[in-house]
């Protein structure tokens, strides 16, 4: 993992994702576009739920990491504005069916969706979200991108599924969670640079790198989320600092203390977990055992493994300005964390 030092440093450098922003900015104006064109539709309240989310802020990562790897090999085809606004549009999907399951109350610093318009009008804005995800995949032609999508897309609806089934699950192993963060957002990251890759023409070894990157970067932005849902601040996470343990989810810096915590320290994690009503008191009751026995360093130590692999995955590519900006992201989704 990158030392203190090294994050420290990574953070009072440019921020390398505000680059990136900076240097995919023509592909995303088009992807931008592209995503209100298809916001449209003749039920007014679909384009009000789906806008009020899509526009709430976010730097759009996902969509951009798609942009950056087509740009990577130099030859876009323009296929990957299609692919970053179907990616998006999946990404939203995603948040609007988490926010109805969690019952979250928050998303992106202000109230979730579901919170303004209800559970249903949530559900069946992500529906419409997916289907124009897929309608947009299927008028590229490019049935191999189809296919990469359309895969991540069952893979993530597994994870959440495991997800709920894990919940408050005391005998959840770290294994669990893996399965859990993979499927639910390394998948996306994953499928997102592939398919970058695909609109620029890269061979197969060009699309295991971006591939590989992808996953890697996603295993390690959960992980990062994970330690700052429990030490972040509201306002930088868009979300209350806690939720995850009020929503009984079983993250890495969980499994990993109720594994060493002695049986009080067990009690003090177990009774605040699931418990939607936890105040600041418990939480900050729970973050001492972590405190104890280092499970958030622990947790960041294993996103800092992730990382390192990510930036292996790049190593067989040829130098550019972008390689070297996409190792650089890594390093300050690592950075968040301090």
């Amino acid at each position: 993992m990158a030392s203190s030092a090294a994050a420290t440093k990574v953070a009072t450098e440019p921020n390398a994702v505000d680059r990136l922003v900076s240097s995919t900015r023509p592909g995303m104006d088009r992807v931008n576009a592209l995503i209100l064109e298809r916001l449209r539709s003749h039920v007014e309240l679909v384009p009000e739920v789906a806008r009020y989310l899509i526009e709430a802020g976010g730097k759009r990562l996902r969509p951009m990491l798609t942009i950056a790897a087509s740009e990577l090999f130099g030859r876009p085809d323009g296929n990957e504005v299609v692919f970053a606004a179907s990616v998006e549009f999946m990404h939203n999907a995603t948040l609007l069916h988490d926010d109805v399951v969690d019952e979250s109350t928050m998303r992106r610093g202000r109230a979730a969706a579901r919170m303004v318009w209800g559970n249903q009008a949530s559900v069946l804005v992500g529906d419409f979200l997916l289907g124009q995800a897929f309608m947009m995949m299927v008028e590229t032609g490019s049935i191999e991108a189809l296919k990469v999508i359309s895969r991540a897309a069952t893979v993530i609806a597994e994870g959440e599924v495991l997800q709920l089934a894990k919940t408050r699950d005391l005998a959840a192993s770290r294994d669990d969670y893996d399965n859990v963060i993979r499927a639910k957002t390394a998948t996306l990251f994953e499928a997102a640079t592939e398919v970058g890759a695909m609109a620029a023409g890269a061979d197969a070894a060009g699309r295991r790198a971006l591939r590989d990157y992808g996953r890697e970067l996603g295993y390690a932005f959960q992980l990062v989320d994970d330690v700052l849902d429990y030490r972040g601040e509201s306002g930088t996470l868009g979300k209350n600092t806690g939720d995850d343990l009020r929503e009984g989810k079983m993250t890495l810096p969980v499994i990993l203390a109720l594994e060493a915590a002695n049986p009080a320290e067990r009690e003090v994690i177990v009774s605040s977990l699931g418990r939607t009503e936890a105040a600041q008191s418990d939480l900050a009751r729970v973050l001492a055992v972590f405190e104890r026995h280092d499970t958030l360093g622990r947790t960041l130590d294993e996103a800092g493994q992730h990382a390192r692999r990510a930036r292996e995955a790049l190593k067989p590519l040829p130098p550019s300005e972008m390689k070297l900006l996409l190792g650089e992201v890594v390093e300050a989704t690592i950075a968040r964390a301090y």
